[in-house]
């Protein structure tokens, strides 16, 4: 039989275990390192959604104002992002889809102005990688996304258009309106991606660039469905 001392000594050794494992659950958030003096001192998982949520809304529209007056060239490679060229090639899809009509029915399927949108950027970021291109293929998609903004804003000048009765004279004021929205996307995008490809590449870049908002501002401009 064991001793009560023994006993004791077992006794002893569980509780300072028990109490080794024992501890507080609650963990501490790591709060924001950084040398700012105006950044806030809390992590974003801390900060409140609305706060979140406004500063996310921000940055998209200061992306949005860098390419209607393209003059920065770093703000959409720097902090890139997908929620502009979502929101636009939802907003160009909606109003380019067709009316189910198939007598008068001229235009694309919703999933068809999506495919074209996406794809096409696809291809594009992909010859720029193969030309030795020095930015990331979501750089490249956000570039070619966000720089839609002339061409959605040619397709809701155009659907405005369409609401009077269609002469010679509004079909080329369309036209005219459609390509300014081209030459524009256009423009804005080679500013920005024209600086990540070789020197002697440039020509071979820009083309498919060319192509991609020739296609989508040809869509813009055929499409004759109100």
């Amino acid at each position: 039989m064991s001793s009560p001392e023994t006993k004791l000594e077992l006794y002893d050794d569980y509780a300072s275990a028990t109490e080794s494992m024992e501890g507080q659950m609650s963990v501490q958030s790591a709060s924001r390192n950084t040398t700012d003096p105006s950044a806030p001192n809390f992590s974003t998982l801390d900060e409140p959604i609305k706060d979140t949520f406004l500063r996310d809304v921000k940055a998209v529209g200061v992306k949005f104002y860098h390419v209607l007056i393209p003059r920065e060239k770093k703000t959409l490679l720097k902090d890139w992002d997908l929620w502009g060229p979502l929101i636009l090639c939802t907003f160009m899809a909606t109003f380019l889809q067709g009316t189910g009509d198939e007598l008068y029915d001229g235009g694309p399927e919703f999933a068809q102005v999506f495919v074209i949108v996406w794809i096409g950027a696809m291809i594009v970021t992909l010859n720029s990688k193969l030309l030795g291109g020095n930015i990331s293929i979501f750089q490249s998609v956000c570039v070619l996304g966000y720089c839609l903004t002339p061409c959605a804003l040619a397709l809701l000048v155009c659907r405005i258009i369409l609401l009077a009765e269609q002469t010679t004279f509004l079909f080329f004021l369309r036209l005219i309106v459609a390509g300014g929205g081209f030459g524009w996307a256009t423009y804005a995008s080679i500013i920005f991606l024209g600086d990540s490809q070789p020197a002697n590449r440039k020509a071979l870049a820009v083309y498919p660039i060319f192509l991609f908002y020739f296609i989508i501002s040809w869509l813009v401009v055929a499409h004759s469905n109100v």
